[in-house]
């Protein structure tokens, strides 16, 4: 036995065995004792009650893999009560030998217990833990020297420029090995040169880094649970999913790394002799056919069920992984400059060089020196190169390849004497405070640039004068509210509420929306008439999706007091037909209408020529929208002629307000399954949900004599109010933009009359955009007076989701500047004087001081900035200025006390 080797314990009270501790064992580098608590609850089987258990360790197995095997074997029988004293000595004695044999019988193991033993399931456990120590320990390794290797070939690093857009469009791990060799980059004039090589092998290593990382930390979760557990049917075929996963991410990941050393061979080194050997070195090892043969033969025997062959071949393909990295590593620092420690000590196939290739050489690289421009590489590669040489040479200043190769492949090694070091290293450098990388955003939150702040504040201008447009007020309330203010007015959304931590005696919430704190408002205010708009941030907990997200703008305009019957209700829907008019995101589509538009219904319902019907439908169907209302009342007078329980209407307005989102079998299955009711009355639901159409003709149709609807007062009501709100939105001219839908249900529990929702059905596939409807209980709950209330809610982020898709081939101005005063000098003060004047006739105008006029154009053309006003020393003395049309490309002399006069005419703007 080894001194200084550390100690495992087993079989002890709360101890779990780790694939570290698994791999150090196994490796020598630690050794096993059983803890003595364990030993004396154990005592030996009786020899009535005792049976020989037998296992063969598989002559493939390498002495790691099996002296794994059976430290998973020892520690399974610590988990079994019944298990004996002497069996797990036994084991111990196994383990401590020099040299692990292939059979193995041990004594007074339970009879009880014998079925249950299963050698081959503790095997493959504890294979599984040295691969999953193996593999984590790869992933940094791999992801370093795939960033010397981009380094190296002057990489174009653009497929590196992810962000976390916090809708789920993109992959966390990829977004993390894209941040954490930004780090290594920081700084690199060789990534992203004018030289820059695309390729596929450094394309992809964001998605296929990211999915090493998701495979290795999704084997860790499942090797863990399995090493300090018991024997148990099932676990192997568990593990086997997991196991098969890895064999593909390593392939793929060392596919890529051959691919990249073949690129540094083919022209990154530039002396040729030492690229030529480098060459023959690494194909004489066919490391390609090594790893398609590994893969190939893993796969095939865990079809066949053979999994202790399974995962052994995985264990061989993981080291050749590690060594086909560790030949890119190799490559990649020759070329990176590590070339220059091989000085003249590279041998040919004798072992020796001629003294005038010496001297030839010499001359060589004096000549070269001069000529020689500095490599600038990124921070992260500097101090990993660093490292490297300060381990390889280890004081001496000149060096061997074949050395090199060697102490390559030792570096990387797990076992290696300076692989903790290089790991903390690399941790080191991925952490530093000097290139740290660049924050992530929260989950469902997003970042808004300049072209994308353009359009959001021309969205926000538009809203804002229609609200006005209809003689609202502005309001603006707390970001956060009373916990008891929010809870009990969302039904089942109210779980998507975001609860802040208690500051000091008072339970507070972020708002949900605007509606509620609205109420409150009003309630507090002892308001009985208010027409209020308000613009402001909302918070949900919800799954990010595309176009969803848990931070978001709210535009609503709400009326609240006593009104002619059904005349709010019909302005909050003129209002939310003007925004999506107004906003020019798309068009209407209405079933049973002449605005729903479809290329079949078009050729049929319009008698237009054939290039503008087309035209029509390549323009509509790309962006469709649907506005659908409905009436509370009318779906509980539904819901109670269905036999629903009153109790119940709110949680099955929840169920069907999913319809547009799931099948009808599918919230069938809820409503029966989970919320109790009948299937005779899902399928009565079923029925009348399914009725949507022309406001007015279905109207017709759930009034006329022998209707169920009219046997129920709420639903009579209801359909009352609805054909007096019609014949208001015919007479308006938007009665074409509805759809009037049974089976909008708007799962929120205020709701109390109209409710109404817009969907967007068009390529950005957002969802819901809009949505409202009356709430007349809402503001009696905050206060000892009902007012009734009504109004409308317009989703801006999905709406801005939308606006970017239909201008991604637009060109956004970011600014609104009219006039860049270009100062060809350094005459800050000159420039002061200039733009001041500009200002002060309010104008639009930016400085710039610097001597090179295409500097000057450069920024006016990227700003797309109209006109400049240049001033050199040459217009200085002659008392004008050089004023240019950048579009036009024009140029005209102005006196110096005429420019102001010249731009307001030719921006058509009034003194």
């Amino acid at each position: 036995m080894a001194a200084g080797r550390r100690t495992v314990t087993l079989g002890g009270k709360g101890s779990s065995l780790t694939s570290s501790a698994v791999f150090d064992v196994a490796s020598g580098l630690a050794r096993v004792i059983i803890d003595s608590s364990a030993l004396s609850r154990r005592s030996s089987t009786s020899t009535s009650s005792a049976a020989k258990f037998s296992f063969t360790i598989p002559d493939y197995f390498t002495a790691k893999e099996a002296t794994a095997s059976v430290i998973l074997l020892l520690n399974k029988l610590l988990l079994s009560s019944s298990s004996s004293a002497s069996a797990c000595a036994h084991l111990v004695e196994i383990l401590e030998s020099n040299a692990l044999g292939l059979d193995y019988t041990l004594d007074n193991v339970a009879s009880d217990e014998l079925a249950t033993v299963d050698y081959s399931a503790a095997a493959i456990v504890g294979v599984s833990a040295i691969l999953d120590h193996r593999s984590s320990t790869l992933v940094p390794i791999a992801d370093a020297v795939a960033a010397l290797s981009c380094e190296a070939l002057r990489a174009d690093v653009s497929p590196f420029n992810l962000m976390d857009s916090g809708d789920g469009s993109t992959t966390k791990d990829a977004v993390a090995v894209a941040a954490d060799f930004k780090v290594f980059f920081n700084g690199s004039k060789l990534v992203n040169s004018e030289k820059k090589l695309s390729h596929s092998s450094m394309a992809e290593i964001p998605l296929l880094h990211g999915d090493f990382r998701d495979v290795s930390r999704s084997l860790h979760s499942k090797t863990r649970v399995q090493l300090n557990s018991g024997f148990g049917a099932g676990s192997v075929k568990v593990l086997s999913m997991s196991l098969g996963n890895l064999a593909s991410a390593l392939s793929y990941l060392g596919i890529n790394s051959i691919l990249r050393t073949e690129l540094l061979l083919s022209g990154s080194i530039s002396d040729v002799e030492l690229c030529s050997r480098l060459s023959e070195m690494v194909a004489a090892k066919c490391l390609l056919p090594a790893l398609e043969e590994l893969h190939s033969s893993s796969q095939a025997a865990r079809l066949q069920e053979d999994y202790l062959l399974f995962v052994h071949k995985i264990y061989e393909l993981l080291d050749v992984v590690r060594d086909i990295v560790s030949w890119e590593a190799t490559a990649a620092f020759i070329s990176l400059g590590g070339s220059e420690i091989f000085g003249y000590r590279i041998l040919g196939d004798n072992g020796s060089l001629s003294e005038s290739s010496i001297g030839d050489n010499v001359k060589a690289d004096k000549k070269s020196e001069k000529k020689k421009k500095k490599v600038v590489m990124g921070k992260g590669t500097i101090a990993l190169m660093q490292f490297i040489k300060d381990r390889l040479l280890g004081g001496a200043s000149k060096y061997d390849l074949e050395k090199c190769a060697q102490d390559f492949q030792s570096l990387l090694d797990p076992e290696g004497p300076c692989f903790d070091d290089l790991l903390a290293k690399l941790k080191e450098i991925v952490e530093t405070n000097e290139s740290r990388r660049l924050p992530k955003l929260p989950k469902g939150t997003r970042d808004f640039a300049k072209e994308q702040m353009a359009v959001r504040e021309k969205a926000f201008s538009i809203i804002t004068e229609v609200f006005k447009r209809h003689g609202a007020t502005a309001l603006d309330t707390p970001v956060f509210e009373m916990r008891e203010t929010l809870m009990g007015k969302y039904g089942e959304d109210s779980k998507l509420i975001y609860d802040l931590a208690d500051q000091g005696g008072e339970l507070c919430s972020l708002r949900y929306d605007l509606t509620v704190p609205f109420a409150r408002y009003v309630a507090m205010n002892g308001l009985t008439s208010f027409k209020r708009y308000q613009i402001a941030k909302v918070y949900r907990r919800d799954n990010p999706s595309k176009g969803r997200y848990r931070e978001f703008y709210q535009c609503d305009f709400d009326f609240a007091g006593q009104f002619e019957k059904m005349l709010p209700d019909f302005e909050v829907i003129k209002i939310l037909t003007e925004l999506l008019d107004e906003l020019a995101i798309g068009d209407y589509e209405v079933k049973n209408n002449i605005l729903y538009y479809s290329t079949s219904d078009i050729l049929v319902m319009l008698p237009i020529v054939k290039e503008i019907i087309i035209f029509s439908c390549l323009t509509v169907l790309k962006c469709l929208f649907q506005v659908k209302l409905n009436h509370r009342k009318l779906l509980d007078g539904m819901l109670a002629i269905c036999g629903v329980p009153q109790e119940k209407f709110r949680t099955i307005c929840s169920s069907i307000d999913k319809l547009d989102k799931q099948t009808f079998e599918q919230v069938k299955k809820e409503m029966v399954e989970e919320k109790g009711v009948t299937e005779e009355t899902a399928n009565k639901i079923g029925t009348f949900v399914k009725n949507r159409g022309s406001p007015m003709e279905l109207l017709s149709k759930l009034k006329q004599e022998g209707s169920e609807f009219l046997s129920n007062s709420e639903a009579e009501i209801a359909l009352n109010e609805l054909e007096i709100l019609f014949k208001a939105l015919l007479k308006s001219k938007c009665i074409n933009k509805v759809v009037f839908d049974l089976s909008l249900a708007r799962g929120l529990d205020y709701y109390t009359g109209v409710i109404f929702e817009t969907v967007f059905k068009g390529g950005a596939q957002v969802g819901s955009i809009a949505a409202g409807g009356r709430y007349d209980n809402l503001i009696g709950m905050f206060g000892t007076k009902q007012v009734p209330a009504v109004g409308v809610s317009l989703g801006i982020e999905r709406v801005f989701s939308i606006m970017e898709q239909l201008q991604n081939d637009q060109e956004i101005r970011a600014t609104e500047t009219q006039v860049l005063v270009s100062i060809l000098g350094d005459d800050i003060s000159l420039g002061a004087e200039l733009a001041s004047e500009l200002w002060d006739a309010k104008l639009k105008a930016e400085v710039m001081v610097n001597k090179r006029v295409i500097k000057h154009i450069d920024r006016a053309r990227g700003s797309k900035i109209p006109y400049m006003a240049i001033v050199g020393d040459q217009e200085l003395s002659k008392g004008v200025v050089k004023l240019k049309d950048v579009t036009a490309a024009t140029e005209d002399e102005v006196q110096r006390i005429e420019l102001v006069a010249e731009l307001q005419r030719r921006l058509n703007i009034s003194p």
